[in-house]
């Protein structure tokens, strides 16, 4: 079934031929789907990239922003349904990293779908999460945002668009606080882990660990750069991507 615009969750970025993978991308905390917009059509044209809209930013900032990565989880894995006649890969960066695992259990416990690969980006392994400080000031959450890095950061220098855009970045914050280290449940798909070699918080050992959910296989690959290396080396990247989901049968 085609995307199209029938979905307030995703944003397609449809290729010139039916898809052969669908590749969903779940942006970092403080994220929306706009910054998957250049990996549009850079997949080639048998893969089709479908961005993840959450709630309260964009297209959807009269909304609630959702403080819960089960919730998010919950919600988007239902919204897939219609659109699982394609096999579906899914990427995520950072908070989007544990919502793709959290999605890719939904699938294939409530409707039998496993999703041809998860790719995790900057993200520790479920086992290793740690809690963090949620109830920072707007100063502190601005702060935070700016030490991690990413185009998104530059919003915050305009007092108007902070305004709008901070509710959104303090939802995902808790989400990511309340997200405590559980069992990793494995997954019924390969798995592959990507981090900068110099993220602040995530080193390429805590990546690895995500092996421990992966029976069915696991790769790493280390790219130069910090938290949002995925910017910079976007070119590697996507190389990288194509090239696995390429070898998918």
């Amino acid at each position: 079934m085609a995307l199209g615009t029938e979905s307030i969750w995703l944003r397609a970025y449809p290729g010139a031929a039916p898809p052969r993978t669908r590749l969903l991308c779940l942006p970092h905390a403080g994220g929306s789907a706009s910054f998957f917009h250049s990996w549009g059509n850079a997949l080639g044209d048998d893969v089709e990239v479908v961005a993840v809209r959450y709630p309260g930013r964009q297209e959807r900032i009269a909304e609630e922003p959702v403080d819960d990565i089960e919730l998010l989880a919950d919600s988007i894995s239902a919204e897939l349904v219609p659109f699982l006649d394609t096999p579906l890969a899914l990427f995520g960066h950072s908070m989007g990293a544990s919502l793709a695992y959290e999605i890719a259990l939904r699938l294939e416990a409530r409707y039998g779908v496993v999703p041809a690969a998860l790719m995790v980006s900057c993200r520790k392994a479920p086992h290793l999460l740690t809690p963090r400080t949620a109830a920072l000031t707007d100063d502190g959450l601005i702060d935070e945002v700016r030490r991690l890095g990413g185009t998104d950061s530059a919003l915050l220098a305009e007092p108007e668009l902070r305004e709008l855009i901070l509710p959104a970045i303090r939802a995902d914050f808790s989400a990511v606080a309340r997200y405590a280290a559980r069992p990793g449940v494995p997954v019924g798909c390969p798995v592959t882990g990507y981090v900068g070699d110099s993220d602040p918080d995530v080193d390429s050992e805590a990546v690895r660990a995500w092996r421990r959910v992966a029976p069915r296989g696991f790769g790493l690959k280390v790219l130069a750069g910090g938290h949002f290396y995925l910017v910079d080396r976007r070119a590697e990247l996507l190389a990288d991507i194509r090239a696995r989901l390429a070898r998918n049968p």
